[in-house]
């Protein structure tokens, strides 16, 4: 497995993309997928845009289960896996390519290739080499394993800022790996100074 130290991208805060923000859905987002939802922007271009609702749990799936679902490792070697990958959570990551596994990790591991450096130490790898890795004891420090993603066309996401969808701040390590799952949108608004019981449509955006 193909390991590097840490790459950080050099950041272009002149070009108003929010690649390695966190969006942060509005009280009253309308669509019920992203209804408090918490993403992490992967990706944010002229073209679109990708993320990572980091705050929404998959149903009754933990991630040794989908070891042995993906054929990485055997059924009874589900006991002795490494202590690290009990505390990987499993996360609905939006509704785009839901059977697709996304990983993300902190910069210590890396693939050629495969790994897509984004901000701040942060990664996104989205092949079977950092789930067999991390099955191994050999993955990165933190990490989560989202199913799915939340995808924008082009200008889409523009829009929907500008129509009071969302809210954004700087994203932290404690808002994409922390296991307090449930308390991560309150802890996001109040990031940014807001109280989120105050809010109404009216409010502006970040």
């Amino acid at each position: 497995m193909a390991q590097q130290p840490t790459r950080r991208r050099p950041r272009d805060t002149s070009r108003g993309y929010l690649d390695g923000q966190m969006l942060i859905a509005m009280p009253t987002m309308r669509d019920e997928r992203f209804a408090r939802s918490v993403i992490y922007v992967c990706a944010h271009s002229s073209d679109g845009a990708m993320g990572i609702v980091v705050n929404q749990t998959a149903t009754n799936l933990v991630f040794p289960d989908l070891l042995v679902q993906l054929d990485i490792i055997p059924e009874d070697r589900k006991i002795a896996l490494p202590p690290s990958t009990s505390a990987v959570r499993v996360l609905r990551g939006g509704p785009v390519e839901t059977g697709r596994g996304f990983v993300l990790h902190t910069s210590d591991f890396y693939v050629e290739n495969s790994t897509l450096p984004i901000d701040e130490g942060i990664c996104l790898t989205a092949t079977l080499d950092i789930l067999k890795a991390m099955a191994s004891g050999d993955g990165p420090t933190d990490a989560v394993l989202a199913l799915g993603y939340a995808g924008w066309g082009a200008g889409q996401l523009e829009n929907e800022i500008q129509a009071n969808g969302w809210l954004h701040c700087p994203a932290d390590r404690d808002l994409i790996f922390g296991s307090d799952i449930e308390t991560k949108y309150d802890r996001a608004m109040r990031k940014i100074g807001i109280d989120p019981t105050m809010l109404s449509s009216d409010a502006g955006h970040a």
